[in-house]
């Protein structure tokens, strides 16, 4: 509870400031988030990479693997596909959105994910707690490989981390396939 107040703190800082307009653009921004997101995969790396148990659960899954981002996808494409953002590829799914339907079905579409990715941040611990740690991966979507993959680390533990990294990576991949397919219907 405390980790995703601390997150939830930064979070509506952040928004607050932003707002406000004391702070300037930073120059290049689109090139320095990419780089405070190598950084932070590097510092996940650095963690998996250092802990043996997490690469023997990798080498024990073989293809079971395969079926945490397939769960997601067939939980998604359900019936909450549209409500759950298209499996929280948040910039990719909103711009195939916004150019297949517009500026305001691409604003919902990002503004989903937006609010999956806080859920994740928020109720990861409670998520772990009651379903399990593969909740936490799920419900993350594409964002466990990535702003999601530390507080699914720390609560599902490191050799779930590596199985967050993967199928985090798999549904990204699949978002330029999956999203023009629903959208074309």
């Amino acid at each position: 509870m405390k980790n995703s107040l601390i997150i939830l703190g930064f979070f509506a800082c952040g928004t607050i400031l932003g707002l406000s307009g004391y702070i300037p653009d930073l120059p290049h921004g689109e090139d320095f988030s990419m780089y405070v997101l190598y950084l932070l995969m590097f510092l996940v790396g650095l963690g998996i990479g250092g802990d043996s148990h997490a690469w023997s659960v990798l080498k024990n899954a073989n293809f079971k693997i395969l079926l945490v981002p397939l769960a997601i996808v067939v939980g998604s494409l359900g019936g909450a596909a549209l409500i759950a953002g298209f499996l929280g590829g948040m910039s990719l799914s909103s711009l195939y959105i916004t150019s297949m339907r517009g500026e305001m079905m691409g604003t919902v579409a990002l503004l989903s994910n937006i609010m999956r990715e806080i859920f994740t941040l928020l109720m990861t611990p409670f998520l772990v707690r009651y379903s399990g740690p593969l909740a936490a991966i799920a419900s993350g979507g594409a964002t466990s490989m990535d702003t999601t993959l530390p507080i699914i680390s720390l609560y599902s533990g490191k050799e779930f981390a590596v199985i967050s990294l993967f199928s985090g990576i798999v549904l990204t991949v699949l978002v330029p396939f999956l999203v023009p397919f629903i959208l074309s219907f």
